[in-house]
């Protein structure tokens, strides 16, 4: 097993790889991306992992960046180059975005399906919010 050295990384992917998403063709933008972050030499800058269920079915395929903690949803293979293309700019794509970590929680981009919650408390949290 490696053990990699992250000093120079600045970005970290988190690739959903759960049944959903696979069905919607996560493998293939799990190399997209590792294949564009290869050709473009950027391996010590971005780290990525294949994880398994996000959570976030509904999304399918679903991306998480860190340490922006953004959210990204219907990513697809093809998404691959803009993605890495939007990181080094320093930029998103907006688009794509579901959620934005702020410190406080996950906030939701307009219009994304907020979906199930996990403790009556955040039910209770909701509500109010209604």
């Amino acid at each position: 097993m490696a053990t990699w050295n992250l000093t120079e990384t600045r970005y970290h992917l988190l690739i959903c790889n759960g049944s959903s998403c696979k069905q919607q063709g996560a493998e293939e933008l799990t190399q997209a991306i590792r294949k564009e972050i290869t050709e473009r030499e950027l391996d010590r800058v971005i780290h990525t992992t294949r994880t398994l269920c996000n959570g976030r079915c509904q999304d399918k395929c679903v991306l998480l960046v860190y340490p922006e903690g953004h959210w990204y949803k219907e990513m697809t293979s093809t998404d691959a180059p803009s993605l890495i293309s939007a990181l080094m700019e320093g930029k998103r794509m907006q688009e794509k975005i579901s959620h934005t970590f702020t410190g406080d929680g996950l906030e939701p981009a307009p219009g994304t399906v907020l979906g199930a919650v996990k403790s009556r408390e955040r039910v209770e949290k909701v509500s109010k919010k209604m």
